[in-house]
């Protein structure tokens, strides 16, 4: 799917928000046609937003877009999964935010990756069901795999600590393993 028109939809999981001026955000989205978007939504900082509440972190959306000079701007979203049952745990909210942040540190933007995407939205639907360390090293290996980064023989075998590859990867600290107990 190409972004030519001057408007798209597709589905998505937001993976960060930065505030942006007074009343707005940039999203990073990462997204089932069209890979990593960052994407401009105008006053959901506002207490009378409408979409406020549904450009939550790891909400699974459909997210209505249109062609910007230099983000795209939301026009609309719509939330298919808010991921409640497990939110209020603290251990399972530093998972997602693991997963997320690997998926935005390790993915250029505009590159389309439809089996990252699935990866993702799954594993975060598998956060409140399995033990997290299984999922984690599995979540670590699919991601690694799938954009063609492989895993060192050497850290396969012995079930080593996959942190540090992935931080020589990306040339940068990960942020939320640090901060949870993951």
């Amino acid at each position: 799917m190409t972004r030519t028109s001057r408007s798209y939809k597709t589905e998505g999981v937001i993976l960060k928000r930065i505030n942006f001026g007074e009343a707005d955000k940039i999203l990073t989205i990462y997204s089932k046609h069209y890979g990593k978007i960052k994407a401009l939504a105008k006053g959901v900082r506002k207490i009378t937003s409408r979409k406020g509440g549904n450009v939550e972190l790891f909400n699974q959306v459909i997210i209505f877009l249109a062609r910007g000079r230099n983000l795209d701007i939301l026009t609309e979203v719509q939330v298919l999964n808010s991921f409640k049952e497990w939110r209020k745990n603290l251990s399972k909210v530093g998972t997602a935010y693991y997963f997320c942040e690997l998926v935005d540190k390790l993915t250029p933007e505009g590159q389309p990756n439809q089996a990252v995407f699935r990866l993702l939205k799954d594993s975060l639907n598998k956060i409140g069901q399995e033990k997290r360390l299984g999922l984690t090293r599995a979540f670590e290996e699919k991601l690694l795999e799938e954009l063609g980064f492989g895993i060192p023989p050497g850290l396969r075998q012995t079930k080593g600590n996959l942190n540090a590859y992935i931080e020589e990867i990306t040339e940068r600290k990960i942020n939320s393993k640090s901060g949870f107990s993951i």
